[in-house]
């Protein structure tokens, strides 16, 4: 899996957030109005309702400009305390019996064992968290109410207002709190579980054959001790220095010294694990066998069309146009091997070959106003193995003279710009690509902070519910505000696919054809007959598509709220994108206050 981490400037991602915000706040206000009005419509006729409703709404912008913080921090408060009488810290126990049995289960040998215990973490804290405040918001109001304690409440001068925010902000803060204690022995826990080292002696170590007629020290290679279900490639250079090759997604350094007439190598803590990148990505076009331009690759027959394939051996190529690249972003004091390139490219086979030598394909860097080229890397690429390149300072131009060509003065524009070209090299063998695949990492950020930033967008899924679950719990009855509230949160997760669904971008057709071809195992991507049967499936897609679409416009994208991919695949979660979260939830909560206080302020006009 590959994440994109768009970084947009503070004005940039600000005035669309704004009108993303204006938009939930305005369309979800309508339509709890509207719902409003149909509810007191069923208990007083549609001319009380609209005397009702219109009462209320005038009377409630007046209480909400004249709500007291006082009076809302002290209902806060008695929140917290109900919240602990629920045995809120239950949860906080039950994570920590979660974290112990997963030092069991949970493998640092795996080959990925940094992004298997962020995912664990992060995970299941979500799915915890959620779970409780779902129960501690939708089910403590009408609990109140069923038990009158929430009459004596309203017979202090407390308005509606006030009572539902200092819901909202009770169960906010107490699950504030879980989330940071929850946090901090997370990441505890992830940096000692995979804190490991490795054993080197001389035993372990060969000299490595040298040229003839070279001079000095020599160089030695071997392999360390076994720690964790894997070992490292060592290399001991000629001055004495070393390190573990890359293994697991980390490697170690090695110094070395003398002690009592010995050579002793000590090998550091494991390094690259936890890291948080900050990519600069670029702009994805292809090129056809030919050499022409084309709007995306081959199609190998994958059902997962994420990727575009590249035919080997031929003029198909991929390439990326970056922009900003200029030398104070990547000083030589820095970066002194280059520029640094990852990729993550798929590969598909058409016959199996050397599986563990790779796929050989070539890397080019392109000015895109001049046209000079100059060759970069040749290598040699796995399955989705992350690899990464050095795009040297000084290249080789593609003409036949072979001019040697400065990376900054030739090959990149005066305006920043960059092309990288990537080709298959191997007859009948393909590279699969998407846009994300390729990206410069500029630098790196803290992980600590990038850490804090994935439990940022747990506590962004957490106030939403908390907000979600106190509107409902104002107008329903407990069991049936919860039932409500985890609806929206499951169609919120779901969101991005009921709107492929009801668009019919998804394989298969809208959901009644997708349904059809379910129940009588057709093919998904192959054209329905024409005839009755398929007019009638189609146009049954038709509103239940327009209800999907709506419904999923309507409901907040709980997925777009989450991080963990971010911190467990090692990007930095960019201020631009935290940004446009913040304000969309802003927008929901908003949206979700209001609501609650008209449905409580309904309900009480309705006695």
């Amino acid at each position: 899996m590959v994440i994109e981490t768009p970084s947009l400037p503070f004005l940039e991602w600000l005035p669309w957030g704004l009108l993303h915000w204006l938009l939930v706040v305005g369309s979800v206000a309508i339509a709890v109005l509207l719902l409003s009005y149909l509810v007191v419509s069923l208990r007083h006729g549609p001319r009380a309702a609209l005397r009702i409703t219109a009462g209320v709404l005038g009377a409630g912008v007046v209480d909400l400009l004249r709500i007291s913080p006082r009076r809302v921090l002290a209902l806060s408060w008695l929140a917290i305390k109900e919240s602990i009488r629920r045995r809120v810290l239950v949860a906080f126990a039950v994570f920590i019996l979660i974290l112990l049995f997963a030092g069991w289960f949970l493998d640092p040998g795996s080959n990925q064992p940094a992004r298997l215990y962020l995912s664990f973490v992060l995970t299941s804290t979500s799915y915890l968290v959620l779970l409780l405040v779902l129960f501690l918001s939708a089910l403590s109001l009408p609990a109140d109410i069923r038990s009158r304690t929430l009459h004596t409440v309203v017979t202090k001068p407390v308005r509606s207002s006030e009572i539902v925010l200092g819901r909202m902000l009770g169960f906010a803060a107490i699950g504030t709190a879980l989330l940071v204690a929850m946090g901090i022995i997370s990441y505890v826990f992830v940096v000692r579980g995979l804190a490991h080292t490795h054993q080197v002696t001389e035993v372990d170590l060969v000299a490595v054959r040298r040229a003839v007629g070279q001079e000095g020290p020599v160089p030695k290679q071997g392999t360390s001790s076994l720690v964790q279900n894997h070992r490292h490639k060592v290399y001991v250079d000629a001055s004495a220095g070393g390190r573990l090759e890359m293994e697991n997604g980390h490697w170690h350094g090695l110094s070395v010294h003398k002690s009592g007439g010995k050579t002793v190598y000590t090998v550091g803590p494991p390094q690259g694990m936890l890291v948080a990148r900050v990519p600069i990505y670029g702009k994805l076009r292809f090129k056809n066998r030919e050499g022409k331009p084309a709007k995306e690759g081959i199609n190998v027959g994958d059902e997962w069309t994420y990727r575009s394939y590249l035919e080997g051996g031929t003029l198909a190529a991929a390439v990326w146009t970056f922009e900003g690249i200029a030398p104070d972003k990547f000083p030589a004091d820095r970066f002194p091997q280059g520029i640094p390139l990852e990729m993550s490219i798929g590969v598909f086979r058409t016959y199996k070959g050397d599986m563990e030598k790779g796929i050989p394909g070539s890397l080019w860097i392109r000015n895109p106003k001049t046209g000079e080229r100059g060759e970069a890397k040749i290598f040699r690429a796995k399955e989705f193995a992350t690899d990464v390149q050095y795009i040297s300072r000084k290249l080789q131009s593609s003409g036949p003279e072979g001019r040697e060509l400065d990376l900054f003065e030739a090959l990149v524009t005066d305006d920043g710009k960059m092309e990288v070209w990537l080709y298959c090299l191997q007859p009948a063998q393909y590279f699969g690509v998407a846009q994300p695949d390729m990206y410069l990492r500029a630098r790196d950020a803290s992980f600590a902070l990038n850490f804090a930033k994935g439990y940022l967008g747990i506590w962004l899924q957490m106030v939403l519910v908390i907000g979600i679950g106190v509107m409902f719990s104002t107008l329903l009855s407990g069991p049936v505000a919860m039932i409500a509230t985890m609806g929206t949160l499951v169609g919120g997760f779901f969101g991005t696919f009921m709107i492929k669904l009801a668009t019919g971008e998804l394989p298969g057709g809208g959901p009644f054809e997708a349904l059809y071809r379910l129940l009588t195992q057709a093919n998904l991507v192959s054209e329905m007959e024409p005839g009755l049967r398929t007019t009638v499936l189609k146009m049954l897609d038709v509103p239940l598509g327009f209800c999907l679409w709506v419904t999923a416009q309507i409901l907040p994208d709980f997925g777009q709220f989450s991080y963990a991919d971010y911190v467990a695949y090692g990007f930095d979660v960019s201020p631009g994108l935290i940004g446009q979260r913040v304000i969309a939830a802003l927008g929901f909560l908003v949206a979700a206050f209001v609501a609650g206080y008209f449905f409580l302020k309904t309900r009480e006009v309705a006695k």
